[in-house]
């Protein structure tokens, strides 16, 4: 089994040629006899009648067709023993996790039901998207039992090495590091940022640490976020303070957590405007300041510039604010005030995401020792250790 533990740095790592093939017989094991059905999202669902959305710019569904709907009818299907292959097309949600709409539209112009017609009848969906729906389709498939992909903000990156890899590999990685972090209480993350120096503190509280690995084996209804391959926790709480670029504009904030949210947004640099409608937001609705994830990065992967692929990148770390249902955590979306806000947002610490932002260090507790996960963006010698340590 070739494995990521000697190599850290993408460029001295070769990946192999993608199957899809491959792909979907390593998640979905087993997967024979299988009925298999893709979503996408569109700003317009009955632009997938004639599959006239080719005809503009729809990057991701793109990829949905060339690669994934014509790869099925192409001959994958027959080499995996599965069955239909349908596409379908919803309505964007706008948000990351937004729960999805119920009615979607066939190739042929139908109006369908997703309840009703896909998630009671396929045994396999694949969602490829522009915004993530692993919280909603997680909720489907334990009410429907069907298993699943989403593969939101696809590109040729990450068709080219984080759904090229093997995952049985990246299960393997993900499961040492995992048993190497599980049962901490806390973790501690230093930000240096504009010539000053903040620390994030989660709490744990000696939680199992979970792992995203890539792997839906037998036929328990789950749904994996691909490219996989991190460990993470369901905060229990936090205090502290952290930077925030938002994504948007640039604009820098200092985010003040309290009671495992976010109290308050101050401005650092860029527009006042953009700050103040975050502090309105988590006034109106203070669960959107939640908490809700913690999350490591365990592969050596390239930078794609689609956070599916990038927060899980060895030494990068992400916090996530938001719904946690589908990570096992409590904060579901009627507990928010507005529906429209009842999504499970990402903030990814990394380099190139955010150049104004170094990491000098994060640190987990546990069992009264210290231990040093990363140091500027790059694994420390314990986490180093795990990988690298004979099973």
């Amino acid at each position: 089994m070739q494995t990521t533990s000697l190599i850290l740095d993408s460029a001295d790592r070769t990946f192999p040629e993608f199957s899809l093939t491959r792909l979907l017989g390593t998640v979905f094991s087993p997967i024979r006899g299988s009925r298999i059905a893709i979503l996408i999202d569109l700003d317009d669902p009955a632009k997938i009648r004639d599959f006239a959305y080719l005809e503009e710019d729809y990057d991701v569904q793109r990829y949905a067709y060339d690669v994934f709907y014509r790869g099925l009818h192409d001959g994958v299907m027959t080499e995996l023993e599965s069955r239909g292959g349908d596409i379908f097309a919803y309505e964007t949600t706008g948000g990351s996790n937004r729960n999805l709409p119920d009615l979607a539209v066939s190739p042929d112009g139908r109006d369908i039901r997703l309840e009703r017609d896909v998630y009671a009848k396929y045994d396999i969906i694949l969602c490829i998207s522009t915004f993530s729906a692993t919280a909603p389709l997680t909720a489907f498939a334990k009410q429907y039992g069907f298993r699943g992909a989403t593969l939101h903000g696809l590109n040729r990156v990450v068709l080219e090495s984080g759904l090229a890899v093997d995952y049985n590999d990246v299960a393997y990685d993900a499961e040492k590091l995992r048993r190497g972090l599980t049962r901490a209480d806390r973790f501690e993350i230093d930000f240096e940022f504009l010539g000053r120096r903040e620390t994030l503190t989660l709490h744990t509280n000696r939680q199992e640490a979970q792992k995203s690995q890539g792997l839906c084996h037998g036929l328990k209804p789950d749904v994996a976020n691909l490219p996989a391959g991190e460990v993470y926790y369901v905060p229990a709480g936090a205090e502290g303070r952290f930077p925030l670029r938002y994504e948007h504009d640039g604009t820098l904030g200092l985010m003040e957590v309290n009671g495992g949210r976010i109290e308050r947004a101050t401005l650092l640099r860029g527009d006042p405007d953009t700050v103040e409608t975050h502090n309105r937001k988590i006034r109106n609705d203070p669960v959107t300041g939640e908490l809700g994830e913690l999350g490591f990065g365990t592969q050596v992967l390239p930078v794609s510039g689609a956070d599916i692929q990038d927060e899980k990148i060895l030494g990068t770390l992400h916090v996530a604010t938001g719904r946690s249902d589908h990570l096992g955590g409590d904060l579901t979306p009627d507990r928010f005030e507005d529906a429209a806000n009842a999504t499970h947002d990402d903030i990814l610490f990394a380099p190139h995401k955010t150049p104004e932002i170094n990491v000098p260090q994060v640190r987990m507790y546990r069992d009264q020792e210290k231990n040093v996960l990363i140091e500027n963006y790059k694994p420390a010698e314990y986490m180093r250790g795990l990988l690298e340590a004979d099973d």
